[in-house]
C-alpha cells in the first residue's frame, strides 16, 4: 500500500475546501491573503465540543460586536457571557474574555505566533494552541481533533480505542504533517474527517487517500476508532423559582464564577442532586404553583427540574438577586436549561435567534 501523501490531500482541499466564515480558502491563501489570527482563536475555541453548524451564528454575531481582539480585550465581561449564552461550555466563554485581555496587556494585542507561547495564554491547551499555529502561522504542528482522530485511525487500522489511543493519534499526525502548508494541511484533515471520512458510511471511494487507508482495505473503517463503553449517566434533580414581576421581568441570580456554569444567570433554586430534589425554601413567601418539569442533558449527567412560578407583584429582590427585564431576557446571559425553566414558567420563548449562513 502506498504511503498517504501530503500532496495528495492538498490537492483535494484545493478543490473540496468547505467555506467557512474563519477561514482563508486556498484561493486566497494562493493570492498571499493570510489568516488572520484574531479569527482563528475565536472560531477554535466556539468549535470546542460544538459543531460547526452552531457555532457559525456566533462567530458573526461576535465579530460584528467585536472586529478586533482589542474591541473585547475592552468589553464589559458580562456582555460577552450574554453573548455566549446558549453556545454551551461557559468557561470558555471566561477564558476568552481573559485571554484576550492577557493579548492586550501582554502581547501589545497580537498573538504569539510560537506553539510555546500561544499554550501560555488562558484557555489555550495542546489543541487550541496547535491549531492557531499551524492555520495562522504555518507552525508544521499536529492539530488532531475527533475528525483528525477518525482518519487517523482508519487510515493505520488502530485498535486501542479513545481516548487511550490518542497518544499515538498524535504522533502518526506529527509524521503526516507537511513542512509547507501545514495550515492547510490541518484544515484539510478536519475537512476530510467531516465530509468524507464520516463516522457512518464514510465515503471511502472519494478519498485521496483510500488507496493508503488500511481500514479500508480490512473492510472494517466504520468501526474505528474503537471507544470505550461509556458509564452510565446519572440523573440528578432539582427545583426552581421562576417569579414574576408585575412588568414580566423575572427574578435571577448569578452563579459562581467556578463549576458547572460559572458566571451565568439562574433563577433561584436548590442544588442537583442525586436520588430526589433537596429541600429548599423559596426565595420569598408568594403564591408559588408547580407548572411541570423540564429535562437538561449535561455532559456528566441527565437533569430533571420541577419548575414552580409564582406573580409577585413590585416587590423587591432579595439581596443575592436582581430583577431581569422582560424584554432582556432572550439577549441576557442565560444558559440553555434556565431558558427551559423559563419557558414552562411563561409560556414564552427565551430564545433568541442567530443569523445563519
Amino acid at each position: 500500500m502506498p504511503a498517504p501523501s501530503a500532496t495528495a490531500l492538498l490537492d483535494w482541499y484545493d478543490v473540496h475546501a468547505r467555506r467557512l466564515p474563519w477561514r482563508v480558502s486556498p484561493e486566497d491563501r494562493k493570492l498571499g491573503i493570510l489568516p488572520d489570527p484574531y479569527r482563528i482563536w475565536l472560531s477554535e475555541v466556539m468549535l470546542q465540543q460544538t459543531t460547526v453548524a452552531a457555532v457559525k451564528g456566533y462567530f458573526l454575531d461576535f465579530l460584528e460586536r467585536w472586529p478586533s481582539l482589542p474591541a473585547l480585550a475592552a468589553a464589559p465581561r458580562d456582555e460577552v457571557m450574554a453573548a455566549w449564552a446558549g453556545l454551551g461550555y461557559y468557561s470558555r466563554a471566561r477564558n476568552l474574555k481573559a485571554c484576550a485581555e492577557a493579548v492586550a496587556r501582554h502581547h501589545d494585542g497580537r498573538f504569539p505566533d510560537t506553539l510555546e507561547g500561544l499554550a501560555a495564554l488562558p484557555g489555550i491547551g495542546p489543541y487550541t494552541a496547535a491549531a492557531i499555529a499551524a492555520i495562522a502561522f504555518d507552525v508544521p504542528a499536529a492539530v488532531v481533533d475527533g475528525n483528525v482522530e477518525r482518519v487517523v485511525a482508519r487510515l493505520f487500522a488502530l485498535e486501542t480505542p479513545l481516548p487511550d489511543v490518542k497518544p499515538e493519534i498524535r504522533r502518526l499526525t506529527a509524521t503526516l504533517t507537511p513542512q509547507k502548508r501545514p495550515g492547510d494541511f490541518a484544515q484539510a484533515m478536519m475537512d476530510l474527517g467531516a465530509t468524507i471520512c464520516t463516522p457512518k458510511r464514510p465515503a471511502c471511494a472519494l478519498c485521496p487517500w483510500s488507496e493508503s487507508c488500511l481500514a479500508r482495505q480490512r473492510g472494517d473503517a466504520e468501526t474505528l476508532p474503537r471507544r470505550k463503553a461509556k458509564a452510565e449517566r446519572p440523573t440528578r434533580y432539582g427545583i426552581s423559582f421562576v417569579a414574576r414581576r408585575h412588568d414580566g421581568a423575572i427574578l435571577v441570580r448569578r452563579r459562581p464564577d467556578k463549576g458547572l456554569l460559572g458566571g451565568m444567570l439562574e433563577v433561584p433554586g436548590s442544588d442537583w442532586r442525586e436520588g430526589a430534589a433537596p429541600e429548599v425554601a423559596a426565595p420569598f413567601q408568594a403564591g408559588w404553583k408547580s407548572v411541570g418539569e423540564i429535562e437538561h442533558t449535561f455532559t456528566h449527567f441527565h437533569l430533571i427540574l420541577s419548575v414552580k412560578a409564582a406573580d409577585v407583584g413590585d416587590r423587591p429582590p432579595p439581596d443575592d438577586c436582581f430583577w431581569l427585564d422582560a424584554a432582556a431576557v432572550a439577549g441576557e446571559a442565560l444558559p440553555t436549561v434556565m431558558r427551559k425553566v423559563v419557558e414552562a414558567a411563561t409560556g414564552r420563548s427565551a430564545r433568541r435567534t442567530r443569523r445563519s449562513l
